[in-house]
C-alpha cells in the first residue's frame, strides 16, 4: 500500500511537527499495510523519530493510539479551511478582474473600428 493523502490534506514530514499542530486531524501509513487517521493529542520527538499520541483510534483489537515514525516519513494534515478560502477567493477575484480587462480590451476595440469607419 502507498499511501499518498487526499486532495484536502498537505504532506508534512513527521520531524516537522510541533505543538501548533496538537488537536489537527491527521493521517499515515506507519508500515506497509496499515493507514491510521485521528487526531494529535501529542508529540515527543528523538532525533531520529517522532511519537504520536492520537484521540479516536484505539479500541479495538488492533488499533494503537501511539505511532513511532521516522522523521522523514510524511503525515498528512488537513488543509486550513480559512487559508484554502483565501486562496480560493483570491483565485475568483483575478478571474473576475481578467474577465473585466477582456471586456474593457473589446469595448475599446469596437470604439475604434466605428472611428475608423
Amino acid at each position: 500500500m502507498d499511501y499518498n493523502g487526499s486532495p484536502a490534506e498537505r504532506a508534512v514530514p513527521a520531524g516537522e511537527l510541533d505543538r501548533r499542530h496538537v488537536g489537527q486531524s491527521v493521517s499515515f501509513q506507519p508500515n506497509d499495510f496499515t493507514v491510521v487517521f485521528g487526531t494529535i493529542a501529542g508529540i515527543a520527538r528523538t532525533e531520529a523519530l517522532v511519537y504520536l499520541s492520537l484521540h479516536g483510534v484505539a479500541g479495538g483489537t488492533h488499533l494503537k493510539d501511539e505511532y513511532d515514525l521516522p522523521i522523514d516519513r510524511n503525515v498528512y494534515l488537513q488543509l486550513d479551511p480559512l487559508s484554502s478560502a483565501e486562496k480560493g477567493l483570491a483565485d475568483a477575484a483575478k478571474a473576475v478582474k481578467d474577465k473585466l480587462d477582456e471586456f474593457g480590451r473589446n469595448i475599446r476595440d469596437r470604439e475604434q473600428g466605428k472611428d475608423s469607419e
